[in-house]
């Protein structure tokens, strides 16, 4: 049954980029975004698909769940992540931050038992927001083209590659008890999914077009990300877009993506 579920979702996929190729690829006047008509069909398809299947699950478990459970699952992935922002913290050169990150782990995993409770940040263990393309960024790749993935949701060429590295160096991915693992990630994707729910309407209220809303938020975001909060000015000089700010109020929920929901935090 999950074989064949997984199979009819790859299809749906195939069908959705084949339209969007079909539909062309001319740009919005957005220099990043040189394959919009594909990009767009897979927009739609991951709505559909997190319409469908994944918010209702993410509602349910938000209805059943209480809430200081909701946040004990969520401080538990949350720690192990901890272990690879410390990784990607040193490999940008930033050693005092890594070690910060791993004394989270040690105290939250110790006094919080296992994560549940995040003592480190009461501590005033700040927490970071790390990954290989974040990595990749602070070490002059550049961005690339703006891309829609089916599932995986919007990245950028190198944000492409840097998820790659995510998925590869997930310690939750090397657990060998298949089930354990695969539980432990469907977990943790309707966890961070749910964290999102709130977040929905303030998208759907702030955009006209939601496909250029997420991709401008996302873009400018992740720009952010990769100077730690104090990007430079664009060439045009301009400030960073209204977007950004409603990215903020959104909590960061530009679009559910399971790879990136279930991968971080």
């Amino acid at each position: 049954m999950k074989s064949a579920f997984f199979i009819g979702i790859s299809r749906l996929a195939f069908v959705a980029a084949v339209a969007g190729l079909l539909g062309g690829c001319a740009t919005s006047g957005n220099p990043k975004d040189p394959v919009e008509g594909f990009n767009r069909a897979m927009f739609g398809f991951n709505e559909g698909f997190d319409k469908i299947l994944i918010k209702p699950l993410a509602s349910g478990y938000e209805a059943v769940l209480p809430s200081p459970i909701q946040t004990g699952i969520s401080n538990v992935f949350s720690n192990i992540y901890d272990l690879m922002i410390g990784v990607n913290n040193l490999l940008q050169g930033k050693p005092a931050q890594a070690a910060s990150d791993a004394g989270r782990v040690i105290v939250n995993t110790t006094v919080g038992f296992l994560g549940l409770i995040d003592v480190a940040s009461s501590m005033g263990m700040e927490k970071h927001d790390e990954d290989f393309g974040q990595t990749f960024g602070r070490w002059g790749m550049d961005d690339g083209a703006y891309l829609v993935w089916p599932i995986f949701g919007p990245r950028t060429f190198r944000d492409t590659i840097g998820l790659a590295f995510d998925i590869v160096t997930d310690p939750i991915a090397h657990i060998d008890h298949i089930s354990t693992r695969n539980s432990m990630i469907l977990l943790r994707y309707i966890s961070n999914r749910a964290e999102l729910l709130k977040a929905d309407k303030v998208i759907e209220e702030a955009a006209l077009d939601k496909y250029s809303y997420v991709r401008d938020a996302y873009l400018q975001r992740r720009r952010s990300l990769i100077h730690d909060g104090n990007p430079p000015r664009e060439q045009d000089g301009s400030t960073e877009l209204e977007s950004d700010k409603k990215m903020a109020e959104a909590d960061e929920s530009v679009q559910p993506a399971p790879a990136q929901t279930a991968m971080r935090q």
